[in-house]
């Protein structure tokens, strides 16, 4: 079992994705080591799929480039000891710094010190590894669930009976789901079931759930589903079972492809709060660009969500995530973890 998770650790690394820069003399007027040489980073995510993950990949990359960075990007497929092996790889490659992209705390806190004793700076996004060297990336995850939540009581008033789709032992998904339980008791919801699976087949395999929830509890007339790839399967569920005038989704994050889900005609995912997954990617790098050159970005990094209606996005004819952020700026950048000597990334 550990020789098999070892070579997929390492394949993942040598597949993963190295973008290198002509910046590779280093950036005028900036501090070291960016003045003088390439500056290397690993990028290792847990998840291993799903539009939010693309997106967040590909601002990664748009910001290692206006850096000159030499860039690994790998992912663990949801496999806590591949991810554990991608950042000892890291670690023995030398890199200058590692942004690791959700995963288990209990998993990654050891290691994480691991290459900070080597030097090696870390930042975390969506994951506490509890450890005052390394910056926290967040999205402010309760605002998120507050947000849309708040939505809900607008759209539905106090009382219904509802579900969440909830797997515990994520960062992310634990501090929403404590929102969710303080409105249930708040406003006096009624919570007739929670089930919920991270896997690679995150929503299918929360469709087949859902079908078998609705089909005991009929009465469910909204689901919370604190992850965009929850909501898919459960839209999924709703479209199959004919319920999608019948209940209401109300999620957190936002894609392309979530968008296209949520202005279908008489969809029943109806809200939604998100940050930009590409500007979560832009910020993460510039945190440990920040980190790696002396400048700390702080504890925590903080990015402020938007709650997106279904009415906003058909009132306003958008589409895509490029014409979201024409309509809604704070979807197009962040200032967050910025510095004079940081060229922005270009879109």
């Amino acid at each position: 079992m550990f020789k098999t998770l070892k070579i997929f650790a390492v394949a993942a690394v040598s597949s993963a994705i190295v973008a290198t820069s002509a910046l590779s003399a280093g950036i005028a007027g900036a501090p070291a080591p960016f003045d003088k040489k390439t500056v290397n980073v690993a990028v290792i995510s847990f998840l291993g799929s799903g539009d939010w993950l693309q997106a967040f990949e590909a601002g990664v990359k748009r910001q290692a480039d206006a850096l000159g960075i030499n860039l690994t990007v790998s992912q663990a497929r949801n496999d806590n000891d591949a991810q554990r092996n991608l950042v000892e790889q890291a670690i023995n490659l030398g890199v200058d710094g590692i942004v690791i992209n959700n995963g288990r705390p209990e998993v990654l806190k050891d290691v994480a010190q691991k290459a900070l004793d080597k030097g090696i700076k870390v930042v975390a996004y969506d994951v506490n590894l509890d450890n005052p060297q390394i910056p926290q990336i967040e999205q402010s995850d309760k605002d998120m669930a507050k947000l849309v939540l708040d939505q809900a009581i607008k759209d539905n008033g106090d009382g219904f009976v509802a579900g969440a789709v909830y797997v515990a032992g994520f960062a992310p998904l634990d501090r929403r789901y404590a929102v969710w339980k303080d409105f249930v008791e708040k406003h006096k919801l009624t919570e007739k079931a929670v089930w919920g699976v991270v896997n690679d087949t995150v929503p299918a395999s929360v469709a087949d759930q859902t079908k078998a929830i609705l089909r005991a509890n009929p009465d469910i007339k909204v689901i919370f589903t604190p992850w965009d790839e929850f909501a898919k399967g459960v839209k999924l569920a709703v479209d199959e079972l004919g319920l999608s005038t019948q209940v209401k989704i109300y999620g957190v994050d936002i894609s392309t492809a979530d968008i296209q889900l949520i202005t279908e005609p008489d969809s029943a995912w109806v809200a939604t709060a998100a940050t930009n997954a590409a500007v979560v990617g832009e910020v993460s790098v510039r945190a440990v660009s920040l980190d790696i050159a002396g400048q700390s970005p702080g504890k925590s990094v903080l990015l402020q969500p938007t709650l997106i209606t279904r009415d906003d996005l058909v009132k306003n004819k958008i589409g895509t995530i490029e014409e979201l952020q024409q309509k809604f700026p704070a979807f197009l950048k962040s200032d967050a973890a910025t510095a004079s000597w940081i060229p922005s990334a270009t879109h």
